[in-house]
Order: C-alpha cells, then sequence, then structure tokens
C-alpha cells in the first residue's frame, strides 16, 4: 500500500495532528512516496529521517532531487516541458498520484498545487486525508462532494484565484491539461528509478 504526502510550501512544521498520522502510517510499514519541495515536503522528508524510515519514494523532476534528506530511492519523472513553473512539477505531482492508493495533503487553503493534487487524487478515486491548516483539522474525503465543504471554508479572494489560475470548476468536472499531458505524444512523462547510495 503507498500514500502520496504532499502539501503547501508555507507549511514548514509540522504538529501532533500531522506528526500522529504520519506514525501511523510508519506503523503500518506503509510505502510514503514524497516530492522534493521546499516547505511541507521538506518537513515530512526530515520527520521520516529522523524516524530512521526507510520506506520511502522520493520523486523528483529530471535529474536531480531538490530535498532528498533520508537518502531514500529517487524516482526522476522526464517530460520535455521546460518551463520550471507549475505546470512543469505538475507533471511529477501527477505520476505520484497515478502511482498511489490515496493521499494526505497538508494544505494552507491557498496552494494551487495541493489543492490541484488533491482534485486529482479524488478524481481517481483515490481517498485523501487532508491537514487543513486554518482550522487544526483533519478531514477525510471520498469524492468531489467532499471537497466542496472544504472550499466552503476558504476565503473568496482563494476561490476566485483558484478559478483563475486552475479554472476550478473546469479542473473538477472536465477532462485536465494534466491527463493529457500524461498520454500526449508532445509532452510525454517517464519516470525512471535511482536507486539510493
Amino acid at each position: 500500500m503507498k500514500v502520496f504526502v504532499g502539501g503547501s510550501r508555507r507549511l514548514s512544521r509540522l504538529n501532533k495532528k500531522v506528526t500522529k498520522t504520519l506514525d501511523r502510517l510508519i506503523k503500518r510499514n506503509l510505502t510514503i512516496i514524497i516530492g522534493d519541495a521546499n516547505g511541507a515536503d521538506k518537513a515530512v522528508q526530515s520527520y521520516l529521517a529522523n524516524k530512521q524510515y526507510r520506506n520511502v519514494i522520493v520523486f523528483c523532476m529530471q535529474n536531480q532531487c531538490r530535498n532528498n534528506l533520508g537518502d531514500w530511492q529517487s524516482r526522476h519523472v522526464v517530460t520535455s516541458l521546460r518551463n520550471n513553473g507549475f505546470e512543469f512539477y505538475a507533471v511529477k505531482d501527477l505520476a505520484m498520484t497515478k502511482e498511489t492508493d490515496y493521499g494526505f495533503m497538508l494544505w494552507d487553503s491557498k496552494s494551487k498545487g495541493t489543492l490541484h493534487n488533491i482534485v486529482n487524487l479524488l478524481r481517481e478515486n483515490k481517498p485523501v486525508v487532508i491537514y487543513f491548516s486554518p482550522t487544526k483539522t483533519l478531514h477525510r474525503l471520498t469524492n468531489l462532494g467532499d471537497l466542496s465543504k472544504i472550499l466552503d471554508k476558504c476565503d473568496k479572494e482563494s476561490i476566485r484565484k483558484f478559478e483563475r489560475d486552475l479554472g476550478l470548476s473546469n479542473l473538477i468536472f472536465q477532462s485536465t491539461f494534466w491527463a493529457r499531458e500524461m498520454h500526449s505524444d508532445n509532452h510525454s512523462a517517464q519516470v525512471q528509478l535511482k536507486e539510493p547510495k
């Protein structure tokens, strides 16, 4: 069983609710797949490394991991996109979504990347546990209807930003660029395995 753990770059500290959830994953010896970004990714990596937990796979873009604090096995996602922006890293996140069984997301209600991951997991019928930092609460989501209850807690400005930047309505109800990215001949994405040193 694999769990995709990720979250907002603004969340660089883990509270007890988050660490207790991570401890349950460790106790069950689940494979944790995680990205290499600063913020939540790096904070979770640090916690897992301090616990000396080895059942971790770090996903990175192209040939280099920005963070792999436990010197774990890494998977390098290769794409023809070159802009190093949101679309570039979203290819990696979608590869992680495809591989995982469910997600654990740390969301600050502002990060469009984390919201995008939540939507994609739910579209794949993969449940997601969200740590929602504004209220310091955990929520289990199994469908997009559940997500609407979380979005109701976001401020109107953030919702407008998600609609402007992500096309939130289309993202939820129609096929997305990211799904096409994984199946496109023009923008093929490949995952390459790297063993730890």
